[in-house]
């Protein structure tokens, strides 16, 4: 009996331990299998992000049917999505509210990067150094700088298009906090005649460095003040850049930010390029999209006492929605000071589209966009009595449709006195 005793005891403490190791063991187990799940979602979002490049954005095919699991997504949560998505355009709107760029009036170069082709070099633009390609990121066409110093101009037929005054718009991405001045885009300004050149009149051609928290140019410029520490921990940044010309004096901001402010550049622009700098092992993805360059035109008031309206091409919306773009504050703002300083004034607002898509929805298209502008300048102390809506669709064009800059020009925002 003793001798039983003993055994059982025995038995007991050796399988307390076997399960103790065996508990230890599937613990680690575990915790290699939860290691190795982060380890392939990670690879798997990474591949993803490739391959939304290499496969010009395409999702996936899949198509689900009505037979499929249904969303379990509710209206209500819709409504809250949208409502969220209202404030956070509100929100950018009002990070605009002291915006002062505006747009010139006259469309000269227009690329949005519409039907090109993953993996071809940009149609309408010449390469000078390295090696760029189109590509997609996410929903977005852009142009993907593959190499470092990789530099391109605008293919246009004049060889000194830039005008006396002008404007240049264009977004630039930055995958992440550049660790180096050497990551960085540039933007060149020179002589048609003489290429790229350095100096002009003996005086040095200084490019414009834009890195994510800091433009110079020569010895002007410096860091942006926006980057909060809560806002420069991002992955992954679209920044729009504007850049005026009026003569001599060159103005450059960053989103809502003006950056550079010279008063005499000490020579007149005539051509430009757009560059970018970086270090291929820390940037993989050093892009641009939405490039823009428009003439310069008279003063809003000199337009309206000499044509009796005004047109303007610095009200820009989100594609085929009435959503008006932050950049637009700019012009939204010039018009607000016109309408405080002329109490008479009151404007008939008409919006009008280019003629790509069905009329019936360019023409509702251009009413909701006419009463979206007007709904702003209300919000922006404008009394509702001084304004009235229309639309035209693209009935009335005023530019050819036939061409990137035509369409542009005809896609407007008219503010005719009455």
């Amino acid at each position: 009996m003793k001798t039983l005793v003993m055994l059982l005891t025995a038995f007991f403490v050796l399988s307390s331990s076997y399960y103790t190791f065996a508990q230890f063991d599937i613990l680690k187990q575990v915790e290699k299998k939860i290691e190795k799940k982060a380890e392939d979602e990670t690879d798997t979002a990474i591949n993803k992000g490739i391959e939304s490049v290499k496969n010009n954005g395409k999702k996936d095919d899949k198509v689900t049917n009505a037979g499929d699991k249904k969303s379990e997504t509710t209206n209500a949560a819709v409504t809250d999505n949208n409502n969220a998505s209202e404030s956070e355009s509100q929100k950018e709107l009002e990070l605009y509210s002291k915006y002062d760029f505006v747009a010139g009036d006259q469309v000269i170069f227009d690329d949005n990067l519409a039907g090109e082709e993953s993996g071809e070099f940009p149609s309408r633009w010449d390469l000078l150094s390295g090696s760029a390609e189109n590509a997609r990121l996410g929903d977005d066409n852009i142009i993907h700088f593959i190499n470092d110093n990789t530099i391109i101009v605008p293919l246009i037929k004049e060889k000194n298009f830039l005008p006396d005054v002008f404007t240049i718009e264009f977004d630039v991405y930055f995958e992440k906090q550049a660790i180096s001045s050497m990551d960085h885009y540039s933007v060149r300004f020179f002589e048609g005649t003489n290429g790229l050149s350095s100096t002009k009149d003996g005086k040095t051609i200084y490019p414009i460095t834009i890195a994510w928290n800091e433009v110079k140019m020569g010895d002007f410029g410096g860091k942006t003040s926006t980057f909060s520490q809560e806002q420069q921990n991002w992955q992954g940044k679209w920044k729009h850049i504007a850049i005026s010309f009026n003569k001599r004096s060159l103005k450059l901001y960053m989103d809502q930010e003006r950056i550079l402010n010279i008063p005499n550049l000490g020579y007149k622009p005539e051509m430009f390029s757009i560059g970018a700098n970086f270090d291929k092992g820390y940037i993989k993805m050093s892009s641009i999209k939405n490039i823009n360059v428009n003439e310069g035109g008279k003063k809003l008031y000199d337009r309206i006492l000499a044509d009796g309206k005004f047109v303007t091409r610095g009200i820009l919306f989100e594609v085929n929605k009435a959503d008006i773009t932050p950049e637009s504050m700019g012009t939204i703002n010039e018009i607000v000071k016109l309408m405080e300083e002329h109490q008479d004034l009151k404007f008939s607002i008409e919006g009008h589209t280019d003629n790509d898509g069905d009329k019936s929805y360019n023409q509702k298209l251009s009413e909701e966009r006419a009463e979206a502008v007007k709904n702003l300048l209300v919000q922006s102390g404008i009394n509702t009595s001084r304004l009235e809506t229309k639309g035209w669709g693209d009935s009335k064009p005023v530019d050819s449709n036939a061409t990137p800059e035509g369409k542009a020009n005809n896609r407007r925002v008219e503010f005719i006195k009455i």
